[in-house]
């Protein structure tokens, strides 16, 4: 592992409120740089596209920032914290197409950002809001192409888990309706300066995912169907779905899909749930 970064040792603390953990090891920089093609020893790096802009979530020192900005095209940084905002507005001087935007990602319109482009995403996520920002994003899958998220590898593992696994949730079903995950590689805690207490993952998200196959009069409704089923999440179907529908036509719905009458949400891919929602709305 390469030494800490000297701007860590002149730069204000990390503040604790935001979940500020600097990915401060150039090693891992590079690994990531690698991952999402974006390094020159990348095994197979982005071809040049003036169709594609970088949108980086939590810039912080500029970390990753100088890497995305090596694949040519414009990267867009957001970042919360104004001291951090400054020091990329520096950065910018050195960079024409680096354009800083120090604002709260919740509440950024992303499309205004794209400027007519597709998005490719990179961010090291606060870990405590990590879902909502997930949320977020998948409310602009015309204009993603892919995401490149780090963040606590037990939430990588929720988002790639498989229908059977015991960390299959409505976050993974959601994450697949929308995209395709992909837990790339665990980054260790002493990678981060200050070191947080969980190792950290990758996780890369293309799109489209399970969505594209589907045909869905009103995805939000999907959704709630979704976060229904998984209320309580050891209760079979038939219990969590009573105030849709009663329980005879819950089984017969689950038949009708050559599925057990005493099925769980956790057992169902999202074709199948997308299948189910479709056959009690149309009943």
């Amino acid at each position: 592992m390469a030494a800490y970064h000297c701007c860590y040792t002149n730069c204000p603390m990390a503040r604790q409120r935001l979940g500020q953990h600097f990915l401060a090891d150039l090693d891992w920089r590079e690994q990531i740089a690698r991952a999402i093609r974006v390094s020159p020893h990348s095994t197979v790096p982005l071809l040049p596209d003036d169709q594609h802009c970088w949108v980086e979530i939590g810039a912080g020192h500029g970390e990753m920032t100088r890497h995305l900005l090596a694949a040519g095209g414009p990267v867009t940084a957001i970042e919360l914290d104004p001291l951090l905002a400054g020091g990329l507005r520096r950065l910018g001087k050195e960079f024409s197409q680096l354009t800083v935007v120090s604002a709260d990602v919740l509440k950024t319109d992303l499309a205004m950002l794209a400027s007519g482009r597709h998005m490719r995403i990179y961010g090291n996520l606060p870990y405590h809001i990590s879902s909502p920002i997930l949320h977020h994003l998948f409310a602009f899958p015309s204009l993603i192409d892919e995401m490149h998220f780090v963040i606590q590898r037990e939430v990588a593992q929720r988002l790639a888990a498989q229908p059977g696994r015991r960390d299959y949730g409505y976050l993974s079903v959601v994450t697949q309706f929308y995209t395709r995950p992909e837990l790339v590689f665990e980054i260790p805690r002493d990678a981060f300066q200050p070191p947080p207490e969980v190792t950290s993952a990758l996780v890369t998200l293309r799109l489209p995912g399970e969505r594209a196959k589907l045909v869905l009069k009103d995805e939000a409704r999907f959704l709630n169907f979704v976060k229904l089923s998984f209320s309580q999440k050891r209760k079979t179907l038939v219990n969590n779905l009573r105030s849709l529908a009663n329980p005879e036509k819950i089984r017969a719905a689950l038949a009708s899909l050559s599925l057990r009458p005493d099925a769980r949400a956790e057992q169902l891919t999202v074709v199948q749930l997308a299948a189910l929602h479709i056959f009690l709305e149309g009943s």
